[in-house]
């Protein structure tokens, strides 16, 4: 992957090199437009590496809903696993959290959902097809994947696969047996499961991240790896001034994810971004009692996902700063439970924790800046950042190019929150 030379001058300038800028990239370089990618470290290295790995076509409901208000009593504990948060934190961000909890309601759920059925479908599509494109297609698994219960969840179940149905989304209610059937060689703990059916999942998200990246430079795109220092309007483009030089561009896409916020400030504009910090740890598989696909342990707020470093165990959401120190209660808490339920030895490699950007009403920014031309938004993607980002790398280049977006983005406008 070659470096671009500082005085060059190029159509799209993409700073975040993670599943949505990488996608951001390459849909643009497809479009005939020369693009440059840069990020302080390489493609796929920073929130995009510690997913689930899930190319989820059901994830369409937002965290915010109605369930979410339901639920709240337990959460406010600080003790549940699906959700820890700072109370400094909450505090400071008090504004935010207002927002988000305002927004749960059930005139404002559904047409998010819409919004994000979109967006999704497009991802779904692009993703298998770039995979392929790539020569990735070994990672992929069309295994669907499965939320699941303990204790009675049926009832839930039920209402989780009515909800999908309405937008055409298969799943399937299955009860211990099909489980067992589906999945022959976990231990027998679930009563309730719903198989998303239409979802695919890989075995190293950053990988992916990777083979999207290199087919980007295949196509002739540039992959420069520097510090990102500042961003500034001139004339009818943007210069990039980076650690080691700089780039002149026309159009330039802010696509860091968590560091998206920051780089706008000076110019003006004050991002409402909070961060779903999450973590993860890899442990020796069985090769005997091999997990077969993703599951989500809805009682236990954990999913356990077959990678290629082992089965990767991923906590429930940390609401805090950004960069404050890590906690690794929530993972600590849930291993045990992933352990009642699939076979694997001892853990390998390090603990891993990451922040997935979140916006007040759970979707993404996709659009232009509201005060600059040539100024793209592509972040807030939260949890679902992998399965979304070619969907939203493709709407970014589609506007750039005059065109229209693969789907309906108006619900994705950044002026919503920024003016």
């Amino acid at each position: 992957m070659s470096e671009s030379t500082p005085a060059q001058l190029v159509d799209v300038v993409v700073l975040g090199a993670g599943m949505v800028g990488v996608s951001a990239g390459l849909a643009a370089r497809q479009r005939g437009l020369s693009v440059v990618v840069v990020d302080r470290r390489e493609p796929g290295s920073e929130t995009s590496y510690g997913n689930a790995g899930i190319i989820s076509s059901g994830s369409i409901l937002p965290l915010n809903t109605p369930a979410l208000l339901k639920n709240l009593p337990k959460y406010l504990t600080n003790t549940h696993p699906a959700l820890r948060w700072n109370l400094p934190w909450a505090i400071t961000n008090a504004g935010w959290v207002i927002r988000f909890l305002a927004t749960a309601t059930p005139a404002q759920t559904k047409p998010r959902a819409a919004a994000l059925h979109g967006l999704i479908g497009t991802s779904l599509t692009l993703h298998r097809d770039w995979i392929v494109q790539a020569g990735a297609g070994h990672r992929i698994r069309e295994t669907g994947w499965l939320k699941a219960w303990r204790g009675d969840g049926l009832a839930t179940a039920k209402a989780e696969h009515a909800a999908l149905a309405e937008f055409g989304i298969k799943s399937e209610v299955l009860d211990r047996q099909a489980i067992s059937a589906l999945e022959p060689n976990i231990i027998p703990a679930y009563s309730v499961g719903l198989l998303h059916s239409q979802t695919a999942s890989v075995d190293s998200p950053g990988a992916v991240v990777k083979a999207y990246a290199q087919l980007l430079a295949n196509g002739g795109g540039t992959i420069r790896q520097s510090e990102i220092r500042r961003i500034e309007p001139v004339g009818d483009g943007w210069r990039v001034q980076l650690a080691d030089g700089e780039i002149a561009a026309r159009h330039v896409v802010i696509a860091l994810g968590p560091w998206s916020a920051e780089l706008l400030r000076p110019l003006g504009y004050r991002v409402p971004l909070a961060f779903e910090r999450g973590y993860h740890q890899h442990f020796v598989p069985n090769p005997a009692r091999k997990l077969l696909r993703p599951i989500h342990d809805a009682e236990g707020s954990f999913l356990m996902t077959p990678m290629e470093q082992g089965i990767r165990v991923t906590s429930g959401v940390e609401l805090t700063a950004r960069d404050a120190p890590s906690n690794f209660a929530q993972l600590e808490a849930v291993v045990p439970m992933a352990r009642s339920v699939a076979e694997f030895g001892d853990a390998v490699g390090e603990r891993w924790r990451g922040a997935r950007p979140t916006l007040p009403d759970s979707l993404p920014m996709i659009g232009q800046a509201p005060r600059h031309r040539g100024l793209w938004l592509a972040f807030g993607n939260q949890h679902i950042g992998f399965t979304t980002g070619p969907g939203t790398g493709a709407a970014i280049a589609a506007m750039i190019a005059g065109a229209a977006p693969p789907f309906a983005v108006k619900a994705f406008s950044p002026d919503r929150y920024i003016a």
